[in-house]
């Protein structure tokens, strides 16, 4: 089976970002982060971005549209690359419109992996993480405190309260995803909760065998 489309599922805060990263240094894969595409929005402060930050801080999702705007963007940047789409689709119809944009670009999913991780550590992970908003770099109150003297900020989708919202719409809508995959026989379901380089080798061994 080729596996040049990728995609990474599962809950926020399960590793998709991370294994996506380092599976794009070690085996060539470019890192299509939906989210990351969405903060750059943001960040640029035009119309755009100000939409999709007043909806990222509440938990909500983006509108199809706007999500499907910037990835056939990417997309036409990459013609010719391995890619992951890390962060999308996340629902069902998302999926279908996915399908639908690859074939423009003669692309289809070739296998989607499925971080599971309960939804308790989901949100140990998430409302732990702090940023230096200096470097970008990303630190947790418990695992991984900031060194001495560096000073970091909670992001505002990432407080507890935004977090336990993020999980009710992922079950509600986003979790199908997985459903829709699997019924192609594309899925396979990763247990996430493990340490990073445990949950890597089984990555490494679901795209070497596939």
């Amino acid at each position: 089976m080729s596996t040049d489309t990728l995609v990474f599922l599962g809950p926020p805060g399960s590793g998709k970002g991370t294994h996506a990263a380092m599976l794009a240094k070690d085996r060539g894969f470019v890192q299509v982060s939906v989210g990351e595409l969405l903060r750059r929005e943001v960040e640029r402060g035009s119309e755009l971005g100000l939409q999709v930050r007043e909806i990222m801080n509440t938990g909500a999702l983006v509108p199809d549209q706007v999500v499907l705007q910037v990835v056939r963007r990417a997309l036409d940047g990459l013609r010719g690359r391995k890619i992951i789409l890390d962060g999308f689709p996340r629902s069902v119809a998302q999926a279908r419109m996915l399908d639908g944009l690859l074939e423009e670009f003669r692309r289809r999913v070739d296998l989607a992996l499925f971080f599971a991780l309960e939804d308790r550590q989901v949100i140990e992970r998430i409302s732990g993480r702090r940023v230096d908003p200096e470097t970008g770099k990303i630190y947790h109150v418990v695992w991984n405190p900031p060194p001495p003297g560096v000073k970091t900020v909670q992001r505002d989708d990432d407080r507890e309260d935004v977090v336990r919202q993020r999980l009710r719409i992922y079950h509600e809508i986003t979790e199908p995803v997985a459903a829709y995959y699997r019924k192609s026989g594309r899925l396979v379901e990763i247990d996430a909760s493990g340490g990073v380089e445990h949950v890597y080798s089984m990555v490494l061994r679901v795209i070497d065998q596939a």
